[in-house]
């Protein structure tokens, strides 16, 4: 692969985030005042309904979008001086309750996304935790930079991003993106700055990446990203007839690739139970991108305005009415059938068309109904996990609940206190919430969640909307939660920080 071109640091001037579709903006906010007038603090706004991105989950909470880095700690100042809980939300994307704060107030970051610096020498932006992934590689992909890890949206923000510490397609190559953090800057909520680094505060670095939120505001990130050699990865499809089948495909091509995922069909059965198409993908040199170097321009990496001839926007309409037990087991088998005639046949796609399958369609979240779904992702150790999914894919069809979607992916251990991942697999599954149903959904994760218990396996909160106390220390150990705790015993003394979802899976740990 080429070197990164030698360029000096530079400023990096701060620019309004492209646009979003019209049915994803958010609702208008008053202008920000001249820096001249006092901003009144609104931690007494009215109440606002804020949901889970799974649309299963809701709380009426008090919310305030700080815009300057100023009023974010003077809003905690005053949230402490009042008893007032806090929960920081980034931009919503977590499906569950973990950016919902039902008893305070909760903090929407979205405005500080400043990019403080860029440096492409190095490779390494310092930025505001407000910055989402798709304001993040629009400033760096031109000079040949590309995150080194995304989750499959590019909406999260960056502070969201390092609390839920995301993992990507390539978490078994590269790990989650907390290995990639040079640096980040935490206030507490008494007003404490700490910079932290592998090697500086190095338990609070651990800690604070993957904890939600729980032991203070990330305030500034320096982030490291990956060079490239152009703007396309070269996609080989994949189609295996089983889950075994899916299995074995994916530990054949993981020694040659970059990335690595598996749709898996989560209502055929039989001897086709959890057959699968995967996406094997590696980046390209320089020479070998026919589109170089106009593939690395935003421009070329934007998703198409329209599908099949359809406005993206609309489609969300179009899948709704499929989006039942019989219509998603049609439109699963002409997907699979229709896959295998790609079967081996590799193909270019921008890094932007490959990584960010969730927002081809805007608003895809509401083809579910009105009664939203949640997404269960389950990660289990190598030694068991193939008879563990086997298994609970074979409950959800007893219980006749099953997944409308599976993807499955290959993790390895980190070093964070409450990380997910571990030497093994996970697997992805959206139930959506049947009509009248809600508590046979619950009691059927309740039974999932034992068996990937027995296996050795644990859970990622950025997905949960249904973990237990004893389901999480079972999972992650008392050892951890115990340093977690006593982390933030010193970090926030008064228990100012939580949030709704950890309330729930953290039980009297959080009184």
């Amino acid at each position: 692969m080429s070197q990164a071109p030698l360029k000096a640091p530079r400023e990096v001037r701060r620019s309004a985030p492209p646009p979003l579709p019209a049915d994803e903006r958010p609702a208008a906010r008053p202008a920000a005042a001249k820096a001249s007038e006092p901003r009144p603090l609104r931690i007494a706004s009215p109440l606002r309904v804020l949901d889970g991105f799974g649309r299963a989950v809701h709380a009426a909470c008090r919310h305030a979008a700080p815009a300057t880095m100023d009023e974010l700690v003077a809003l905690l100042e005053r949230a402490r001086g009042e008893g007032m809980h806090v929960t920081f939300r980034g931009a919503g994307r977590s499906y569950g309750d973990a950016s919902l704060g039902a008893r305070g107030l909760v903090i929407d970051p979205t405005r500080l996304d400043h990019v403080h610096t860029w440096d492409p020498r190095a490779g390494v932006i310092d930025a505001e935790p407000g910055l989402t992934i798709e304001g993040l590689w629009r400033r760096t992909l031109e000079d040949g930079y590309w995150p080194a890890v995304v989750p499959g949206t590019m909406r999260p923000t960056l502070g969201g991003c390092l609390s839920a510490n995301v993992h990507g397609k390539n978490n078994f190559r590269v790990g989650p993106i907390g290995e990639h953090v040079v640096e980040l800057e935490l206030v507490t909520p008494r007003g404490e700055r700490l910079v932290c680094s592998p090697t500086a505060n190095a338990d609070v670095f651990h800690a604070a990446i993957g904890g939600f939120g729980l032991l203070g505001a990330i305030t500034r990130v320096k982030l490291r990203l990956k060079h490239v050699g152009g703007g396309q990865v070269r996609v080989l499809p994949l189609v295996a007839p089983s889950l075994g089948g899916c299995f074995d495909l994916f530990e054949e091509h993981l020694p040659t690739a970059d990335y690595l995922v598996g749709w898996i069909d989560c209502v055929s059965s039989g001897a086709a139970l959890g057959r699968g198409v995967l996406h094997h993908a590696t980046h390209l040199h320089a020479d070998e991108d026919p589109t170089y170097p106009e593939s690395l321009h935003a421009e070329r990496q934007s998703l198409p305005g329209k599908i099949m001839g359809l406005p993206r926007s609309a489609l969300w309409r179009l899948m709704r009415p499929w989006m039942n037990d019989l219509g998603v087991r049609f439109v699963n088998a002409a997907k699979y059938h229709a896959s295998r005639w790609h079967h081996g046949k590799p193909f270019l796609q921008s890094h932007v068309g490959f990584a960010f399958l969730l927002d081809y369609v805007p608003n895809w979240r509401l083809s579910y109904g009105p009664t939203g779904f949640i997404q269960y992702q389950i990660f289990v150790p190598t030694q068991t996990a193939r008879e563990v999914m086997r298994d609970v894919i074979q409950a959800t069809h007893k219980a006749g609940i099953p997944a409308y979607l599976g993807v499955l992916k290959r993790h390895r251990p980190d070093a964070f206190l409450l990380s997910h991942a571990l030497d093994g697999w996970s697997l992805a599954l959206d139930f959506r919430v049947p009509p009248g149903r809600r508590e046979a959904l619950w009691r059927m994760t309740e039974q999932l969640t034992e068996r990937v218990l027995d296996g050795g396996g644990r859970f990622y909160f950025a997905k949960d909307a249904v973990l237990r106390p004893t389901d999480v220390e079972r999972a992650f150990g008392k050892e951890r939660l115990d340093a977690f705790f006593a982390l933030k015993q010193r970090l926030d003394p008064d228990g100012l920080l939580e949030s709704d979802l950890a309330r729930r899976v953290f039980g009297e740990r959080m009184r």
